[in-house]
């Protein structure tokens, strides 16, 4: 079903108060200017928590109202980014904010949760075009509420990637929800000192391929994966993580054992577009290094605070990964490239030189290999630990938290479940991939539910898992 999204109103929300002409330039980190032009986003479901309409209203004013309250704490949001001098002019010109109506009942999009409208859909809901960023116009943040028929809400928000990560955008909705519920106890007052650790170069962004306007030939499909799928993952990955985990070790994690299946489908899909022929590849996967350095990067520290973990195999060490017995080998690299970018952590700061390489040179390195014909790139980030199913504006907590179709192709974004035990994959590929990819993935997943029907009896019984929820 199509749904039809309008905007009502459209208004820039101030800060309550001014920002001090102390912190009214913002100068960006060299990590900032390598993010592409576009925006870190999120959707939040609310059902309805009242038949009055009276009290929508109220909402959406407390709302209004909240945002103007915390944005004196996140004030480069509400100025405007000068791309000639890679500096945000935090001039109190505002966020963004937009109430919209949906012609539709909330529950048509979200399937009572998890998702069941196409993804380029939910671009509606969202306030801006994901690409229309960086220029003297765009603003730094966007919000917008829109009202369905049956008085649910979804909030859609855009920040700009040029001073935000995914984190930093956590940051922000926590510290606006408690402002919007009256939690006022513990006031999160972000960090903004990134660039002094590593200043601006006056480089140009990474070329990703991003336009202001939407590029139809990215599409995506959401792979959702529950506790039971993430349990037939981990007896794949390793067959006695229970015994493991009986004496104190640790299971394979959720994201490690899905980033994996999916990495092997794309691999096979590549490999089977190209005639049977597998081309070298490169695993990217991100870390939050916040509280990982020494000295320690704080929790709530603005700005892009990502590295990236890689797992790179010639074009013969990719083929031979991609047969059914290797899913373990796969997983078991996948985790310990992983977790030696975590223990590379604590000398990003105390060595600026490694510092640089990790955070900025090896990122130039990957981009360079994904522009090359004889390299397949895979992009992977876990964006399921910001806890955005708690985020209570006043009205209850989300029934779901989506994304929307994200202009980047050949990258993972792994998303929590409202349960808190599965994993939602948004997967983003160029349009011809996608079909490859269905069939690969569909052929690991029966593959695997097949291998073991002791193991898996009770699952195959009632098989509905992995659930694919295709666009």
């Amino acid at each position: 079903m199509m749904m039809k999204v309008v905007v009502e109103r459209r208004k820039l929300i101030k800060p309550l108060m001014a920002t001090p002409s102390e912190l009214s330039s913002y100068k960006i980190s060299i990590i900032d200017e390598l993010n592409p032009s576009m925006h870190v986003i999120r959707i939040l479901y609310y059902p309805s928590s009242s038949s009055d309409s009276a009290a929508g209203k109220l909402s959406i004013i407390n709302l209004e109202e909240s945002l103007a309250r915390i944005l004196p704490l996140f004030y480069p949001l509400a100025g405007r980014y000068i791309k000639e001098k890679h500096m945000v002019d935090c001039n109190d010109e505002g966020a963004e904010f937009s109430v919209a109506s949906v012609d539709c009942d909330l529950v048509t999009v979200t399937g009572g949760g998890g998702g069941s409208s196409a993804a380029e859909q939910l671009n509606h809901l969202l306030p801006l075009e994901i690409g229309a960023a960086d220029e003297p116009t765009d603003p730094m943040l966007a919000v917008q509420i829109n009202k369905f028929r049956c008085g649910g809400v979804a909030i859609g928000v855009c920040a700009s990637h040029r001073i935000s990560d995914s984190a930093s955008l956590g940051i922000f909705l926590t510290a606006w929800a408690d402002a919007a519920a009256g939690r006022n106890s513990v006031v999160i007052k972000p960090d903004f000192d990134s660039p002094e650790f590593f200043p601006s170069e006056n480089l140009p962004p990474l070329d990703f391929g991003v336009s202001r306007t939407r590029d139809t030939s990215v599409v995506c499909d959401r792979f959702l994966l529950d506790k039971d799928a993430i349990s037939i993952l981990r007896d794949t990955a390793c067959p006695d993580w229970r015994s493991t985990v009986a004496g104190g070790g640790r299971p394979p994690s959720r994201v490690v054992v899905v980033s994996t299946v999916l990495t092997q489908a794309l691999l096979r899909a590549d490999r089977a577009k190209n005639g049977g022929v597998s081309r070298a590849s490169l695993i990217a996967q991100a870390i939050n290094v916040r509280e990982r350095t020494i000295p320690p990067v704080p929790k709530h520290a603005w700005g892009t605070w990502v590295s990236l973990s890689y797992l790179e195999h010639n074009a013969e060490e990719t083929n031979h990964s991609l047969e059914p017995d290797e899913y373990p080998g796969l997983a078991r690299k996948m985790r310990e490239t992983t977790m030696q970018g975590v223990k590379d952590c604590p000398r990003i700061l105390s060595d600026k030189q490694f510092g640089r390489w990790v955070l900025v040179d090896s990122y130039f390195n990957a981009a360079k290999k994904a522009s090359s014909p004889d390299y397949k790139v895979i992009w992977i980030t876990d964006w399921s630990k910001f806890g955005e199913y708690e985020l209570d504006f006043g009205f209850g907590k989300p029934v779901w938290v989506s994304l929307a179709d994200v202009p980047l192709q050949d990258l993972f974004i792994l998303m929590n479940t409202k349960d808190n035990d599965g994993i939602e994959a948004w997967v983003y590929l160029h349009e011809s991939d996608m079909p490859f990819f269905q069939n690969e993935y569909e052929d690991i997943v029966k593959t695997m539910l097949i291998a073991d029907p002791k193991t898996h009896a009770n699952k195959l019984c009632n098989y509905h898992l992995p659930r694919v929820v295709v666009r």
